[in-house]
């Protein structure tokens, strides 16, 4: 069994990095997901006794008093951290600039989503997954497409 500090990567790509005793997580350690976030805790047994999930993009969850996207405070993490851009200029995702979407396609959160192939690619066009009827519906119905994109309107010369 794995005994000391090391890491692990489990079949879904997520890595765990930090103590191990008797072949569980043990002590401090941490898990990275595969798409950029972490849960760093205290390990007992395999067990988180106490942690702290952050986000890929620096966010940091609270169990507690949430507050972020309760429906009182819309902003992206990214304007709560850097502030909000001036009136008519709009920030779509909480990336800025956003992802650029292939034409066709759907950002659907963790990939672009072509509707005629049915095929869900991460963003360095990955194949992922085959989306089926009700993520097929939800996305189209839901998720911004490339050319729904805001085009910035240039001054006359």
């Amino acid at each position: 069994r794995m005994e000391g500090q090391g890491s692990y990567t489990l079949p879904t790509g997520t890595e765990y990095r930090g103590a191990l005793r008797d072949g569980m997580f043990e002590g401090e350690g941490e898990l990275l997901f595969p798409h950029g976030g972490r849960y760093r805790a205290v390990w007992h047994r395999g067990v988180p006794a106490q942690g702290k999930y952050t986000f890929a993009d620096g966010l940091e969850y609270k169990d507690k008093k949430w507050h972020y996207c309760d429906g009182y405070d819309r902003r992206f993490y990214t304007e709560i951290c850097s502030g909000l851009k001036p009136a008519g200029i709009s920030q779509l995702t909480n990336l800025d600039p956003p992802r650029k979407i292939p034409e066709g396609c759907y950002d659907c959160g963790n990939g672009f989503y072509n509707p005629e192939t049915r095929v869900v690619v991460d963003y360095k066009l990955r194949f992922l997954r085959n989306a089926d009827d009700d993520e097929h519906e939800w996305i189209i119905q839901t998720c911004r497409k490339a050319w729904d994109e805001t085009i910035e309107r240039k001054p006359k010369a």
